[in-house]
């Protein structure tokens, strides 16, 4: 079986902005067709990013599969998106790192993920390392974090 590729960890900064690579990465990957199972663009950490960027996904989507580095990405970003500050990213970017489940669906969502990841590895979801956050969901997950 071939390894798994991953998208970059939420947690790798562009820019200052926490998932923007990760979102990046999964436009790429999905249009090569080496992941079809995640979550996209319309729910999750995908949907908070460009809420909170403020920009159109499909087009940003056609810019990221248009080429282009990082860099050029994130200058798009910036001039067709909404122009939050240092500190609204900064403060933006650890909310969304430090976010765990907020009520009881989410929380029931969070242990569902862990008994899959657990269920994959072939382990008990109490051999798992506690995480409490949903990045840290998808670091488990992408054997990121073990």
């Amino acid at each position: 079986m071939p390894e798994q590729t991953y998208p970059r960890s939420p947690k790798a900064l562009l820019g200052g902005i926490a998932h923007l690579g990760r979102f990046i990465d999964k436009i790429r990957l999905r249009h090569a067709g080496q992941i079809q199972d995640y979550n996209y663009i319309t729910v999750g950490f995908d949907k908070y990013l460009i809420d909170f960027l403020g920009i159109d996904a499909n087009a940003f989507e056609q810019r990221v599969l248009a080429g282009g580095t990082d860099e050029e990405l994130l200058v798009w970003v910036k001039a067709n998106g909404r122009k939050p500050d240092e500190q609204e990213v900064i403060q933006w970017s650890q909310g969304l790192l430090a976010a765990g489940p907020k009520d009881e669906s989410a929380r029931r969502r969070f242990q569902d993920r862990l008994q899959e990841i657990a269920t994959k590895r072939g382990v008990s979801v109490e051999s798992l390392p506690p995480v409490t956050t949903w990045a840290d969901v998808i670091e488990l997950d992408e054997a990121r974090l073990s």
